[in-house]
């Protein structure tokens, strides 16, 4: 257990100047023992060095010293307005002067005085709008002075003093966190002068230093729990050690009318060690769109149904249970292998067969949708499932599959790019294959932004596609009309283009409103070619495969997430034929902007998941607030990335050390990993 005997454990009151009011309101703001008030991160820092006005960039925060030139005025515009005014000399520069409703500093100084003066600078007019005033010529005492975000629970100069005054007092009882080996490895600061630091640099870089040492030990015991977790989960929950034939797997492999890219190779052998491992595979698979994630999940199952096992895929929708089904059978039929598709509906006696068939081990591999996970869906020997958009399931459904088989092994899939950082947050306990490259021959997306007076001239070249034969999405973002969002939405939209191509195409409407009976009656509308043009929320964005559409239009395109919008791109460029995306949008923000020429410049999805990140941030990223991820006080995912690889890293090879559970220098981490949770109270050796 930690140690809630120190000293650093002590109630904030034993402070002087925090009494009972001082002491609930910094409960209020999360600190109530000296340890927590010591550990409370700064917001940022504010340079306190002194500058010239030459130095002096505009609007910039700026301490400045200077003679008093002017004799100080104040005027009141009301009781509690006022405006002081004077003007100092600093170097050759006459500087104007100005504090707001400070009247009392006029009293503190004269003609002739040197003062030290802590404002924003304004380049234009030689004038500095001042927050702090010291009588006398600069002193040197800190050059970069910590910010606190205290939501006003307690004056900053007396927060200030606090943590000054426990560090002087309780600092001797900060204990070292990291491993020796770690602090070595990194040259990082020990905790006690980080904490000091962190609150009262001496220098730029010290301040720097003090950061780096805190972003590091956050991302590390953040790890040290995921991979604790990790192999808790790998070593705890059983498996089932699956003998697959190698020869079979190559003839298949062989068979296939195209060469794997290298990265689904990797993908493939990293499966197939887990299939044969005695633990139970617990793995991500995410790639790109159209990058050949069926292909490996088909060479997966296979390679289980040779050890003897059977295989169940379940995926989102109807129509795309149908794709895969259709693909599986077409690739394993020739092999002996025996695949079917479960669907809500398949009813009656056929459904009554078909489970019969599972029971008994006549089926091989059972593709389908949530019906999968019905109480009557029994396997015989179940061995390997995989869910494909696995974030499309909850994870009582997930639960439920894993459920019909002895901890048969697990793979999920995800055509959302997840940028490396998240990926090692959100699934640090899984592991990851990554298929980041695309299949040779395959055409590039072309993509263009146009502003909405455009829209005539992207109609126009859709019509022209539309004659060739082929069919275009248009995507919006509403589904009706919002007095309080100005955006297109999918009715209007559908009513404009009927009218707009009308005795030329057909135009249907797909969104989130209609049942899944009717969804899949219009999707096979547009698959088959009975519809030209498919307008639709994003309810499109995942497991749609229709390789005659070469267009697709997205409205409003700025009110999307780079990622989502990548996505949405993917539904084209599926088939042999040159394919585009036309993003309809006047951004008003430059974020907007950037994510529009973002689009324009890669179809990489790898690379714009990254730049969705930047943009967006790590809490929205998925669309929404992801309760997954973790709240770091210091450390930024998105710029501190390399030191969370290596924490990853460290983390992982730590928690594979005997050293780890065994030594008295690692008990603090023990300690930490058995109060997490994460231990469940026994060692893990």
């Amino acid at each position: 257990m930690l140690d809630t005997e120190s000293p650093l454990y002590s109630s904030v009151n034993v402070l002087k100047g925090a009494g009972k009011e001082a002491e609930a309101s910094l409960a209020a703001i999360g600190i109530i023992t000296v340890g927590d008030l010591m550990e409370f991160v700064p917001a940022r820092y504010e340079d306190r060095r002194l500058k010239s006005p030459e130095e002096a960039a505009h609007d910039e925060k700026v301490t400045i010293e200077g003679t008093i030139q002017s004799e100080p005025s104040v005027m009141y515009y009301s009781k509690k307005k006022s405006r002081l005014t004077f003007k100092i000399m600093s170097g050759p520069h006459l500087i104007n002067v100005t504090f707001f409703n400070q009247p009392y500093l006029k009293k503190k100084i004269s003609v002739g005085d040197t003062v030290t003066i802590t404002g924003k600078w304004d380049r234009h007019r030689l004038a500095v709008s001042g927050q702090l005033l010291e009588t006398g010529p600069y002193t040197r005492g800190t050059d970069f002075e910590a910010v606190y975000l205290l939501r006003n629970a307690i004056p900053v100069k007396q927060f200030r003093k606090l943590v000054k005054q426990a560090i002087d007092l309780y600092g001797s009882y900060i204990e070292e966190t990291l491993p020796n080996e770690l602090l070595q490895k990194y040259r990082l600061m020990n905790r006690k002068d980080a904490i000091r630091a962190l609150h009262f640099p001496q220098s730029q870089d010290e301040m720097k230093q003090a950061r780096r040492r805190f972003v590091y030990e956050e991302f590390f015991y953040f790890q040290l729990k995921m991979q604790a977790l990790r192999k808790t989960i790998r070593e705890q929950s059983g498996g089932i050690e699956q003998k697959y034939d190698l020869s079979k797997l190559k003839k298949l492999i062989d068979s296939l009318p195209f060469e794997l890219t290298n990265a689904q190779k990797k993908a493939v052998n990293e499966i197939c060690a887990d299939l044969k491992s005695p633990y139970r595979m617990n793995r991500l698979l995410q790639g790109d769109v159209g990058s050949g994630k069926t292909a490996v999940a088909t060479l997966a199952l296979y390679a289980s149904v040779t050890a003897g096992f059977q295989g169940a895929l379940m995926v989102p929708t109807e129509i795309l249970a149908e794709q895969h089904a259709k693909s599986l059978h077409e690739m394993l039929e020739p092999f002996g292998v025996k695949t079917a598709l479960l669907t809500g509906t398949v009813k009656g006696k056929r459904r009554k067969a078909l489970l019969s068939a599972l029971e008994s081990g006549e089926i091989d591999i059972l593709i389908g949708t949530h019906a999968l996970i019905q109480d009557d869906v029994i396997f015989r020997n179940l061995g390997l499932v995989i869910t494909d958009e696995q974030h499309r399931f909850g994870v009582n459904q997930r639960r439920t599959l894993r459920s019909k088989g002895e901890n048969p092994d697990v793979l999920f899939m995800t055509a959302t790019p997840i940028p490396r950082t998240l990926a090692i947050t959100v699934f640090g306990e899984m592991d990851v294959s990554i298929i980041n490259e695309m299949p040779a021959g395959r055409k590039a997306i072309e993509t263009y932004w146009a502003k909405e007076e455009m829209l005539g001239r992207v109609l126009d070249f859709t019509e022209k596609e539309l004659r060739k034969g082929r069919q275009a999405y248009v995507i919006c973002p509403l589904i009706e009309e919002s007095e309080k969002l100005d955006f297109q939405n999918a009715l209007d939209v559908h009513a404009q283009l009927s009218s707009y191509y009308q005795g030329k195409f057909s135009v249907g409407l797909m969104h989130g409103r209609l049942s899944s009976e009717e969804k899949d009656t219009v999707m096979k509308s547009f698959s088959a070619n009975e519809l030209n043009i498919l307008v639709s929320t994003t309810v499109v964005e995942v497991g749609v495969n229709v390789p005659n559409a070469t267009v697709m239009i997205i409205y409003d395109a700025e009110r999307f997430g780079l990622s989502q919008l990548h996505q949405l791109r993917g539904r084209v460029g599926r088939g042999s034929e040159q394919s585009y995306c036309m993003l309809i949008a006047d951004p008003k923000s430059e974020t907007g902007k950037e994510r529009m020429v973002a689009m324009t410049e890669t179809n990489d999805g790898f690379v714009l998941s990254e730049k969705d990140l930047e943009l967006r941030g790590p809490g929205d990223f998925f669309g929404r607030k992801q309760s997954g991820l973790p709240e770091f006080k210091m450390a930024d995912m998105v710029h501190d990335y390399r030191a969370l690889e290596a924490a990853r890293e460290d983390a992982k090879e730590l928690i594979g050390k005997a050293d780890l559970w065994q030594k008295e220098e690692y008990a603090h981490l023990r300690a930490v990993l058995k109060d997490s949770g994460v231990l469940a109270g026994e060692k893990l050796d």
